[in-house]
């Protein structure tokens, strides 16, 4: 732990100043992504604002996870720029860029047996030695409630179930405390009730003003939580905008290749996508 606070301690950081509601946090303009020779994503244009939950959908192999991840200036584009913060991510230092965005991968592994709150005080390495570093213990009890794990602070993390290692994982991103929640599948491993409190967690994120992204395969989860989906389809973006008006059994059934039929709910009014079973 020691060693991982050095590394965020070396030089001196820009902090983030306070954006503003609605304000971009993070640009892609002309990204294309070339993976082992083949086009994962072409010509995306996208904008990330403060204040909003951002949902990524698509059939498997669309390229939401790989736009996630040039996103969070984890994997280069082979052309285009990303700006996070309105500077190009190449233009930052690792440490700045940890104060900037958080990433929470779809598997979280560790090789030794951490405690739970240990892994969920990783998160805060980028703030030591910042006016901020007082805020540690607070953001990780916070985080650690938020996301119900707190009754196992104590216990190793490799000997959680897999259930447990993703909200523990989710409390270590939320505790990092970066206006950019970057999130790759985060409810993927999660039963009815924690699906529902992990996409509770990112609106309220969302409420405070930070910008959420998030790669999910539940439409209904995208529509009922999500301001914007941007659906993606063969490493393009088909159609982005609020799912109540993008999400249209038309679209989505020739982009999955499955006819489904979408309706309102009755009280809420929020989109329902099921599968056409009669086509």
């Amino acid at each position: 732990m020691r060693t991982l606070r050095n590394l965020f301690a070396v030089r001196e950081r820009l902090l983030p100043a306070p954006v503003a509601p609605g304000a971009p946090v993070a640009e892609v303009s002309g990204l294309r992504v070339r993976l082992g020779g083949r086009q994962v994503l072409d010509s995306i244009e996208l904008t990330v604002h403060a204040g909003e939950v951002l949902a990524l959908v698509g059939p498997n192999g669309a390229g939401k996870s790989t736009l996630l991840a040039a996103l969070a200036a984890d994997l280069p584009a082979t052309s285009g720029t990303v700006r996070i913060d309105g500077r190009p991510v190449d233009d930052w230092s690792a440490p700045e860029l940890a104060l900037r965005r958080a990433v929470l991968p779809q598997s979280a592994a560790l090789s030794f047996p951490f405690p739970v709150e240990d892994v969920v005080r990783m998160g805060r390495a980028p703030w030591a030695g910042t006016e901020r570093e007082d805020e540690d213990h607070p953001a990780v009890r916070a985080a650690m409630a938020a996301t119900e794990v707190t009754e196992f602070a104590a216990r190793p993390f490799s000997a959680l179930s897999g259930g447990e290692r993703a909200r523990v994982a989710l409390a270590r991103v939320l505790a990092q405390r970066a206006p950019l929640l970057l999130l790759d599948e985060p409810t993927a491993a999660l039963d009815l009730r924690h699906q529902e409190l992990v996409l509770r967690i990112c609106r309220e994120r969302a409420a405070a003003g930070d910008a959420v992204v998030v790669v999910l395969h539940d439409l209904g989860l995208a529509a009922a939580y999500a301001d914007r989906a941007a659906v993606l389809h063969g490493g393009r973006i088909a159609v982005a905008g609020p799912p109540a008006e993008v999400f249209t059994g038309a679209l989505l059934g020739e982009v999955y290749r499955q006819p489904v039929e979408v309706f309102p709910h009755p009280r809420t009014g929020v989109p329902l996508v099921v599968p056409d079973r009669t086509a």
